[in-house]
């Protein structure tokens, strides 16, 4: 009896520590579905980020700020049922995530980022997001953002090579946390960014979404 009660605590263990790890969530779109993984490096953002998911808080939100070649932005509760012309990005939840920035998290195309007003500790929207498309850039291109737009500071060469074939916003690293990748989905990201917006970069034809948890097996 002891030696089951003892399997079935490590067990239990066991699948607790799989469910805090390797969150997978499906953002869902008529224009396709993307399959994000949650960094377990930044725990704040991604349990947050778990916890709103499950309670369906992004249902009916919209992808409510669109700019070609660099990103697409929702989790505004106050898109839900917006009307044509209203002014969105102000929706929150009553509090903010601090940041979680890490020098090997970065804004490559498909990175998830938490979005943020300009608040000196640079901590994170409890509820907006991001989702990088980015561009490709040059050697050139990135020296000049490294020198104007990160204060100097080097990217790393990993980093610059990817920026280089893959793409992404080089110019928001280590100033906006970046909590998540797509792995699977980049062309949704493309057919949301490539949408006609009006002149605050809302678009035209309302992009809901829906989001979930991947559900996962213990021994997956």
């Amino acid at each position: 009896m002891k030696k089951i009660l003892l399997l079935g605590t490590l067990l239990l263990t066991i699948a607790v520590v799989a469910a805090a790890k390797n969150r997978k969530i499906k953002v869902i779109t008529p224009y396709g579905v993307m399959v994000i993984r949650l960094y377990d490096q930044t725990p704040l953002h991604r349990d947050n980020f778990v916890k709103l998911s499950r309670r369906h808080f992004f249902d009916s939100t919209l992808f409510h700020r669109v700019i070609k070649q660099f990103m697409i932005q929702g989790g505004d509760p106050d898109s839900r049922r917006a009307k044509p012309g209203d002014t969105l990005g102000n929706g929150e939840v009553g509090y903010t995530i601090p940041a979680e920035f890490r020098l090997d998290l970065y804004h490559r195309k498909g990175a998830l980022g938490a979005a943020r007003d300009d608040n000196p500790t640079k901590a994170s929207s409890g509820c907006q997001f991001y989702i990088v498309q980015g561009k490709v850039f040059t050697d050139e291109q990135l020296d000049v953002v490294e020198q104007t737009r990160l204060g100097g500071r080097k990217i790393p060469v990993d980093q610059r090579e990817v920026y280089k074939t893959v793409g992404g916003s080089p110019h928001l690293d280590q100033r906006y946390t970046v909590f998540g990748q797509v792995i699977k989905g980049l062309e949704v990201i493309d057919k949301i960014a490539a949408m006609k917006t009006d002149s605050r970069d809302r678009p035209l034809q309302d992009v809901p979404m829906k989001i979930r948890v991947v559900r996962k097996w213990l021994f997956f």
